[in-house]
């Protein structure tokens, strides 16, 4: 029986894929073996010396202490792509929001309230509706940093609008490359991308490389009066850049998920309570990944969708399996099956990857180490946990 722990609120349908056969699942719940949870800021102190792996039912995981479960030699899960749809979606919307005089629109719309003659109140309207017009998105430029599986669907959608789309992202792969649809001209570099682009929407994630992106030197390079979407993370930007870029009028619009009280108040600022992913369909999808890929890694040892750990699947093919995590150091994998062939244990398959400093194991072989060898395995140099499954 796997005990999981969770923290938030899961949905029904991610959980559902836990049986109860063989799952316990709870938010109170000693010596867990694994965690599931979605916005809670976890700390190390909650990570017991039972938990095996960590599943963040999202995309993000900037509340997870990913380096120091890397070091100890748990794999964090998430769920890229299962919200796709749903940021995308509120993107567009952002889009329409920085084009039109739509919330404008509407808090006028809400002075009228004591006006009770139809026909004086639509005469009004028609003559001051003007201060509420825009422009069409059709024939804009729309530039997507980042096009990841939200970026490469919001281009997508941008085309269908018929707006022109340009993109920049230095780390595409090729997957990625493969769903972008080829009317995106992409850029050399950011700069080039600023210059040419009437909307800019970010679509990265906060990284060392990506903190503070957007400032002062690259709004200059923008097109003056263009409307910047933030729908990714709020450290991308340099909030104070942000404002002063607004107040001077270089920057028409900043359209984001994240209020900032430094923002609030600002002409131009439209901001959201982070509700980018906050769908039932989105937070069913996150739910369904992510507890996939920890039962399949519990019960099988496979490792998909992993933010620290190196993607590996091995089908199998005996009745017990090792899995091992240790330190990426040479001869490691000579190491261990030196001492599985000293103790005349056959190894039938065995795959083994490593990401960064850490390596990855799985061998498949004939009969179940004893528990001596397994104390044997544990105690090599390097070695991080040995499970049996």
């Amino acid at each position: 029986m796997y005990k999981i722990r969770t923290y938030n609120q899961i949905s029904v349908k991610g959980l559902e894929q836990l049986d109860r056969e063989n799952y316990e699942v709870a938010s109170e719940i000693g010596h867990p073996d694994a965690i599931l949870l979605r916005s809670y800021k976890l700390t190390m102190d909650d990570v017991g010396d039972t938990v095996r792996a960590i599943a963040r039912a999202g995309a993000g995981v900037n509340n997870i202490p990913v380096a120091a479960c890397t070091e100890r030699g748990i794999p964090v899960f998430n769920a890229p792509g299962a919200n796709a749809n749903a940021v995308k979606e509120l993107v567009m919307a952002g889009l329409l929001l920085g084009s039109r005089g739509i919330l404008e629109g509407i808090e006028y719309a809400k002075t009228l309230s004591s006006m009770d003659d139809y026909k004086a109140m639509s005469a009004l309207l028609e003559k001051e509706k003007k201060q509420f017009k825009g422009n069409e998105l059709a024939g804009q430029t729309l530039g997507v940093v980042g096009l990841g599986a939200i970026g490469s669907r919001v281009a997508q959608t941008a085309l269908m609008l018929g707006m022109d789309v340009i993109g920049y992202d230095p780390a595409l792969s090729v997957e990625a490359a493969w769903r972008l649809p080829s009317d995106v001209k992409k850029m050399e570099n950011l700069p080039s991308l600023f210059a040419r682009a009437d909307y800019v929407t970010l679509h990265l994630p906060a990284l060392d490389s990506t903190r503070n992106l957007v400032d002062a030197a690259a709004l200059k390079g923008f097109r003056p009066g263009a409307v910047l979407l933030n729908f990714a993370r709020d450290e991308i930007v340099d909030v104070a850049a942000i404002k002063a870029a607004l107040e001077g009028g270089h920057l028409r619009k900043y359209i984001s998920d994240f209020p900032h009280p430094d923002l609030l108040g600002v002409e131009g600022n439209v901001c959201m309570p982070h509700i980018g992913a906050s769908t039932d369909e989105a937070e069913d999808n996150c739910a369904v990944m992510v507890a996939r890929q920890l039962k399949d890694f519990l019960e099988n040892g496979n490792i998909s969708n992993s933010v620290n750990f190196p993607a590996l699947q091995l089908e199998r093919t005996s009745g017990t399996r090792l899995a091992i995590i240790n330190n990426n150091i040479p001869k490691m994998l000579g190491h261990l099956t030196s001492v599985l062939a000293d103790a005349d244990i056959n190894v039938i398959d065995l795959l083994n990857k490593s990401r960064g400093d850490i390596a990855y194991n799985l061998i498949d072989v004939e009969s179940t180490p004893s528990a001596a060898l397994l104390e044997e395995l544990t105690a090599l140099e390097g070695i991080i946990n040995v499970r049996v499954l």
